[in-house]
């Protein structure tokens, strides 16, 4: 993990940053599948925790990894409104952070659901255990992409770890997100 690409986004009077930022990620999401390879790993610079995650993302990986990537053209449609640095390695002395996906327990009904199949209770024991104030709200930056399984579209809530001193290796999943390993904090 010693190269990054940054994609900034144009300012556009037609799009918010928030939708673009949606496209994009979704598209890259898709080729992050497509590849399979769980070494390329994604930061937004602008985002700390807060509501939104700003208008840059970065791909972090090796060069190779990085080129692997930009082969598959993943983001055609999107690049009138993304400004792209090429392959650079990363600076020396930066920070590490993880980046991880954080899934809220907002629908009580497909909790008690889980419920009544996992513990064999009925829906009224369910509905007593869980009610339906226990809904969950995040307030997490996120971005909103499509599911390629279900069709539905649904928010993606990042967690930003801490920055570190030392960076730790890992896989990263589809989403370029790891519980367990950093990418570069600059």
């Amino acid at each position: 993990m010693d190269h990054y690409i940054e994609f900034h986004l144009l300012p556009d009077p037609e799009f918010a940053p928030t939708q673009l930022m949606n496209v994009l990620f979704g598209k890259l999401h898709l080729a992050l599948a497509e590849l399979g390879s769980g070494d390329v790993g994604v930061s937004f610079p602008d985002g700390d925790n807060a509501r939104t995650l700003g208008a840059r993302l970065r791909l972090h990986g090796t060069a190779a990894a990085l080129d692997r990537v930009m082969q598959i053209n993943w983001n055609t449609g999107i690049r009138d409104h993304v400004a792209q640095t090429p392959i650079a390695p990363i600076p020396a002395n930066v920070g590490h952070r993880s980046l991880h996906r954080v899934q809220a327990k907002s629908n009580p009904d497909r909790l008690r659901r889980r419920m009544m199949k996992r513990h064999g209770v009925d829906a009224e024991a369910a509905a007593q255990q869980i009610p339906d104030s226990a809904t969950e709200t995040l307030k997490l930056p996120y971005v909103q992409i499509k599911s390629l399984s279900s069709g539905k579209h649904f928010r993606l809530f990042f967690h930003f770890g801490p920055v570190e001193v030392m960076a730790r290796s890992g896989v990263f999943n589809a989403y370029g997100l790891s519980r367990e390993a950093t990418v570069p904090w600059f």
